[in-house]
């Protein structure tokens, strides 16, 4: 009896190198499907009544500090305009020992930089004060 050991056989199959990415893609589909079907379910959210938009006057306090930032990055206090932001921290933190303490409500130009005004709310923080607020214009009735 005789056995062929060696690739001298012309019948043998070639090796295939390719890689079948048939059922890659198969799989692939089926999740997209499935996806595609759960997220809706996924996405419901429960009835709620959000808030309405509120125009709440702002009622200025003879003790409130009212603080302003130019477009240039200057810092007002009331009219006084402030050197630097060492002469800030040390007014903000005497009125921060008062009882009860006041709230700084500061008022940002439009063009102002958002580093002028961070420094001031930075200034607020590092002189202890509890309630900072900003003020804007109201939005025009529709």
């Amino acid at each position: 009896m005789a056995m062929n050991v060696g690739s001298d056989s012309s019948d043998e199959e070639e090796v295939n190198s390719t890689i079948n990415t048939t059922p890659l893609v198969d799989v692939m589909l089926v999740l997209l499907i499935i996806f595609l079907i759960t997220i809706p379910v996924v996405t419901q959210s429960i009835t709620l009544e959000l808030p309405k938009e509120r125009n709440v006057v702002t009622v200025t306090k003879p003790e409130n500090v009212l603080l302003a930032v130019s477009k240039d990055g200057d810092v007002y206090w009331n009219t006084h305009q402030i050197r630097d932001i060492d002469e800030l921290v040390e007014k903000l933190t005497e009125k921060a020992k008062l009882k009860p303490q006041p709230e700084v409500h500061i008022r940002g130009d439009q063009g102002a930089r958002y580093e002028s005004i961070g420094r001031v709310v930075f200034a607020c923080q590092r002189a202890g004060i509890a309630k900072v607020g900003f003020i804007t214009e109201p939005p025009p009735n529709q």
